[in-house]
């Protein structure tokens, strides 16, 4: 599917070999891993180089999922500290020891620690002798040693984040940033994770066993019950506990990054050239050099063709949809992913060569035109992150899934209070009225693409090629965003200076995939801003992208550079800091001098947020769907997860969709790319929509964006429902978002 070239042979198997190693970066891991595999590693990495026509992401595959294998065998579950036969008697020893020193007041205390610490200790960490004496020198007795602990933690710990992310962006720069072709070693670099060791060095030096000693790990039920009664520093200090509740060793931790670096990689390349897009007479629907990223780009052209200038809006519309069921469905040809060299028919799945050139690359000598499908890698993919982050599992006790770890841990609320928001927003009726309402607007019965529907925006008389002339108009360059930026947050409601502080916390990039926003871990680094920027100047598409992604810089700067605590910097979770995100999205057009926020512009906005997250919610749902199959079913080929996908996506579709666009079984719903590359992150985007309108209810009574936005940002890392309490008053929750649906339906209709 990869259009660039591939290094075979001989050099390609150092460098896999290499790729092996730079996980396995113990002299005695790789010493183990070699001795494992033997003579078998070279002839597996033959095998996986027969082909020369195979795809990079597949030479990838054929590698990391030897590796997991080969750390499933290496690392295998962790030994459970009840195996240390002096554990118990020390234990009972120190606690009597300790309580004498410092008073029975710090029993409990004492107690919570000794057995934090003893549910990691392992014998390689030392005998009884070194663990008791650990514990006598680490244990902090009293409040004033205790805070200068913590402060002094807090203090390194910025550093290390900070400066070891500065090393991650670094080594990904070539995969991320449109800079040119990535390079063999540029995989590796971008593979290489310097937060994996973080952890298996402070248990091997005791910095962690030092936290586990004198901060309590909570749990969710422990944080849902109390926290609301704690202090910011008991906030802090939970967090500081967080870091260490699990002891992953840094090969498993490395194997994830693996996995994710190839994910991302998959993903960031995975473009259709559309005006190769042909019709059964050979009319081409799009324009010369249209290069559309799958899921996003590709999405976004069905939302465009809702305003079109011309009469082939809805031809264009129906021919992405085709498109997406190919990918869906791995029907796709391989040879048309990311080329310009050959025409494709979706709706007859006929390939041949190129009758016209819109690049000025030649076609590739050795190009071979053929209608043979993807085969599965979209899956294949999926099912080597799955296989990854399964390793961590035996190292997480009390979240002992993928899933758990995302509910409980990441979101910090449980799956089924976030499934049952799901499906009140699609369970309602709420969802068949405003589909009435867009098909009398359309004007035509609804298709299955419509859940993509944008027309309630206010754009005006303005098509899509209008707004691509404004937005490249303005910003020929990423560095024209970036010195606009000032102006664009005077615009959202920042005052003058503070609009160029925020602004001149923050990079802006060209995206290699889609965009995206990267923090930065301590307070004098910057963030960055990631789209894309053709050629030709920065289209509606990318500046639609970085608006949403300067949402989330803005709360990542103001998250950690105006917070008390450096262990509260950020927000509870990734769907607070997207709901953040759609609060600057909304307002595009606004920044284009476009928009006109009248009582109908405002309730339409409403209907546009509850269609937009209602849509993104039954895709979380399969998202959530997909990974439950994959754990009850771990043995699984791609072809059996692509059939679930499917079966999983069609469900979903005719439990809420089919009733109001009456048309079943469609697949749509598993097209989105997160599910392939973002390890569950598809339901923090329906929950950051309820979030988003909650908080923009918020913004509306007070009437000072900037203010509010400011506000809320600086409550940092705490519990989800406490956060949105401080910053609305009320819990999250989809009641705001459907109360107000229901207004704006009422609104509409008298218009």
């Amino acid at each position: 599917m990869w259009s660039k070239g591939y290094v075979t042979g001989e050099k390609s198997e150092k460098r896999d070999k290499q790729t092996y190693l730079c996980v396995l970066k113990s002299k005695k891991a790789t010493e183990r891993w070699l001795s494992f595999c033997g003579s078998s590693t070279i002839e597996i990495l033959k095998v996986s180089r027969r082909s020369a026509a195979m795809s990079r992401t597949r030479n990838l595959l054929s590698v990391f999922t030897f590796l997991v294998f080969s750390v499933i065998f290496l690392w295998g579950a962790p030994a459970a500290s009840s195996e240390i036969d002096w554990m118990t008697a020390s234990l009972t020893a120190l606690e009597s020891d300790l309580v004498a020193e410092h008073g029975a007041a710090q029993r409990r205390r004492i107690q919570r620690g000794l057995d934090q610490v003893a549910e990691f200790w392992r014998e390689q960490d030392g005998g009884r002798d070194e663990f008791e004496a650990f514990i006598k020198r680490q244990f902090a007795g009293d409040d004033a040693t205790l805070e200068v602990m913590f402060a002094r933690y807090e203090k390194l710990l910025e550093q290390l984040d900070g400066h070891s992310l500065e090393i991650l962006l670094a080594f990904r720069e070539q995969a991320d940033l449109d800079l040119g072709p990535i390079l063999p070693y540029d995989e590796i670099f971008a593979a290489y994770d310097p937060f994996a060791h973080i952890s298996d060095d402070f248990f091997g030096n005791k910095l962690a066993f030092a936290v586990l000693l004198n901060f309590p790990i909570s749990s969710l039920s422990e944080r849902l019950d109390v926290g609301e009664s704690w202090s910011r520093a008991q906030w802090a200090q939970s967090r500081l506990a967080d870091r260490y509740a699990k002891r992953i060793p840094a090969e498993v931790s490395q194997a994830v990054s693996m996995a994710g670096a190839v994910a991302d990689q998959y993903i960031a390349e995975y473009n259709i050239f559309m005006h190769h897009l042909v019709t059964q007479d050979g009319e081409r629907l799009f324009p010369e050099g249209m290069k559309l990223l799958s899921h996003w780009n590709l999405r976004d052209e069905i939302k465009a063709n809702y305003s079109s200038a011309d009469d082939a809006g809805l031809a264009r519309q129906r021919t992405v949809q085709k498109v997406m069921e190919r990918i869906v469905d791995q029907t796709i040809p391989e040879v048309v992913i990311n080329s310009p060299h050959v025409d494709w028919n979706p709706y007859t799945n006929n390939v041949r060569a190129a009758a016209v050139s819109d690049v000025d690359e030649p076609a590739p000598a050795n190009l071979a035109v053929s209608n043979a499908p993807e085969p599965d890698t979209r899956y294949e993919v999926l099912l080597s992150s799955y296989q990854a982050v399964r390793q961590v599992d035996p190292y997480s006790p009390t979240a002992p899934t993928h899933i758990d770890r995302s509910f409980d841990e990441s979101r910090e609320i449980p799956e089924e209070r976030v499934v049952a928001m799901f499906e009140a927003l699609l369970s309602s009726d709420l969802l068949e009225r405003t589909g009435r309402l867009i098909e009398a607007r359309l004007g035509r019965p609804l298709e299955p693409f419509d859940i993509w529907y944008n027309g309630f925006r206010a754009r005006g008389t303005y098509s899509e090629a209008d707004l691509d002339a404004m937005t490249k108009k303005r910003y020929p360059t990423a560095a024209a965003y970036e010195a606009d930026m000032p102006n664009l947050l005077v615009g959202l409601g920042f005052d003058k200076d503070r609009a160029q502080e925020l602004a001149a916390n923050i990079v802006v990039e060209p995206a290699r995939g889609s965009g995206h926003a990267w923090g930065a871990g301590m307070r004098d680094a910057k963030t960055h801003l990631r789209t894309r920027v053709g050629a030709d100047g920065m289209d509606y598409k990318g500046f639609n992208i970085a608006v949403h992604e300067m949402g989330h810089n803005v709360e990542q700067t103001i998250s950690r550079n105006d917070i008390d605590h450096y262990m509260l910097q950020g927000v509870p979770n990734t769907a607070f800091t997207e709901a953040l995100a759609f609060v600057f999205q909304a307002r595009d057009l606004e920044l284009l001098g476009l928009a006109s926020p009248n009582e109908e512009a405002r309730a339409l906005a409403t209907l546009d947020d509850f269609w937009g997250t209602a849509e993104i919610a039954a895709v979380a749902l399969v998202d959530i769907g997909v990974w439950h199959w994959m754990y009850d079913n771990p043995e699984a080929t791609p072809a059996q997860l692509k059939a679930a996908t499917l079966r999983i996506a069609r469900d979903v579709w005719n439990r809420y969709y089919a009733p109001v666009f009456d048309v079943e079984d469609v697949t749509l719903l598993g097209v989105y790319s997160h599910m392939i590359h973002s390890f569950l992150y598809l339901p923090d985007y329906p929950v950051g929509g309820m979030i988003a309108h909650q908080i923009e209810e918020q913004i509306a009574k007070s009437g000072d964006l900037g203010a509010e936005f400011e506000r809320m940002c600086r409550a940092g890392n705490i519990a989800p429902d406490l956060w949105m309490k401080h910053a609305t008053g009320r819990a999250v929750g989809p009641d705001a978002l459907l109360n107000a649906t229901a207004g704006a339906l009422e609104i509409v209709a008298t218009k």
